[in-house]
């Protein structure tokens, strides 16, 4: 085993929490190495957000073609997957050699192999090639990140069980497909594989979609999922698959009387969550063990229960989202360097990118009155917005929730770039902004984010496009 010369920081795992930590940390003018045993970039770069992105792009340009015959426009549209796969692939390729650019731009060394922990100050490295090396460190950051649950009967080696990256990585479309799990990754890969004419089938064992959000945010999604012809079962746990000649048997028993149903499809893609990396660092032998839920505990700068050992991103806990992560990479970077401490406990918007898009931010209407001694609320339907219009998508709305003073505590949007619209909220919860005040901002005409202003000013009474309550 060869012996690396000492570096200041040792940040662990490649993704948005990862590399952004290496790169503020480097930015502070310390000594930063990275491992990453992959590619740079994460599960989310790689074969997550970025790629199923881009796909759920290319299938809306396919959708809207199809059914635009309000514009005046009619087409028989012609997918060459392959090609749409290429395409995605390119993206991936050039955003994992930026951020490759950006680390070395940066003074990052970057070290490829997998990192265990030798003890409180070193790491092995195991390369890909069977040689190994060993790293010192005075700080290390843990961002190992998560990986996508297995059932049982359903693991991801077995022909035609798909997880999402497999489902990413497919070089045709199937012509069926059983989907399990309705949260937002099994309502977005299903909605994207319905639009390029995959026949859908979804299994959830609870009693609706996406739990996560109420159901006045999700029901436009499940009259969207409606209008696709996926076929929506809910309350069944999967409980056995069997290989056939076409695909596979997906058997699922029903959750009041244990009654049992199948479907059949070309593959089974399970998208039932995910779980954090914890096993792969031997991080026993530096006394850290993760709690009940797998995840490993830390501070508000990311500080694990080993003083110089930070952890960031999903592997520290929710939110599992990749913006979390890279805001928490940031704050671990600023701690080691002795900087001022970014504020922590800000908003996270959080955003599901199905058909229409749903974000939120803050706290909801309910969620408000456990903490305020007046909530109100402010709305404004997108059918109002002529921008809207002019898209052909007019379902859902945006929401504000105020609680004393009138101050936005929180915000949920439904509808066209409600992943663009709900950073405008963000940044009024961060604030502390009173509606008064945001209703004020000119938003450009005619535009989505009109929506916002009008929400605001629909909270005072007084919006000009909408009926005041």
């Amino acid at each position: 085993m060869s012996e690396r010369l000492d570096t200041g920081i040792l940040v662990v795992g490649g993704g948005p929490a990862g590399y952004v930590t290496a790169i503020r940390a480097a930015q502070y003018d310390l000594d930063v190495t990275l491992v990453e045993m992959d590619a740079l970039g994460g599960t989310c770069l790689n074969r997550g957000c970025i790629p199923s992105k881009a796909l759920i792009s290319a299938a809306d340009v396919a959708h809207d073609a199809r059914t635009s015959s309000q514009m005046g426009i009619s087409a028989e549209v012609d997918i060459n997957f392959q090609r749409m796969v290429e395409w995605k692939d390119d993206i991936v390729g050039r955003m994992n050699r930026s951020v490759e650019k950006l680390c070395k731009a940066n003074g990052v060394s970057l070290v490829e192999g997998h990192a265990a922990f030798e003890d409180e100050h070193s790491v092995s490295i195991e390369k890909s090639d069977g040689q190994s090396e060993r790293i010192t460190f005075e700080y290390a950051v843990v961002a190992t990140g998560s990986r996508p649950i297995e059932l049982p009967g359903f693991e991801f080696h077995r022909s035609n069980v798909l997880d999402a990256k497999g489902a990413l990585e497919l070089d045709e479309l199937p012509a069926s497909l059983v989907v399990v799990g309705a949260g937002y990754i099994g309502m977005e890969l299903s909605m994207l594989f319905a639009k390029l004419g995959v026949e859908i089938t979804v299994v959830e064992a609870l009693d609706s979609m996406m739990p996560a959000f109420s159901p006045d945010l999700i029901a436009p999604v499940a009259s969207a999922a409606s209008e696709l012809g996926m076929e929506m079962n809910y309350g069944e746990l999967a409980s056995e698959c069997h290989p056939t000649d076409q695909g596979v048997v997906v058997t699922t028993e029903e959750a009041d009387d244990g009654d049992r149903q199948e479907y059949e499809a070309d593959a089974v893609l399970i998208a039932v969550g995910r779980t954090p990396v914890t096993n792969t660092m031997a991080l026993g032998r530096i006394g850290l063990e993760p709690d009940d839920d797998g995840f490993l505990r830390t501070d508000e700068y990311g500080r694990t229960a080993v003083d110089h050992v930070f952890a960031v991103g999903d592997v520290a806990g929710e939110p599992m989202l990749a913006h979390a992560g890279s805001m928490e990479g940031e704050i671990a970077a600023s701690e080691i360097a002795g900087r001022n401490t970014p504020a922590v406990n800000r908003a996270i918007p959080a955003v599901a990118f199905t058909s229409p898009e749903i974000a939120t931010v803050g706290l909801s209407e309910a969620e408000a009155k456990e903490t305020q001694h007046s909530v109100s609320v402010g709305e404004f339907p997108m059918r109002a917005s002529g921008r809207a219009l002019t898209t052909g998508h007019t379902e859902g709305f945006v929401r504000l929730v105020c609680g004393d003073s009138n101050v936005v505590l929180g915000g949920q949007v439904v509808g066209p770039e409600a992943s663009e619209l709900i950073s405008e909220i963000a940044l009024a919860v961060d604030e502390g902004l009173p509606t008064d005040e945001l209703a004020e901002v000119i938003h450009p005409h005619p535009t989505l984010s009109e929506s916002i202003g009008e929400a605001a000013a629909n909270e005072q009474d007084i919006a000009i496009h909408t009926l005041n309550r």
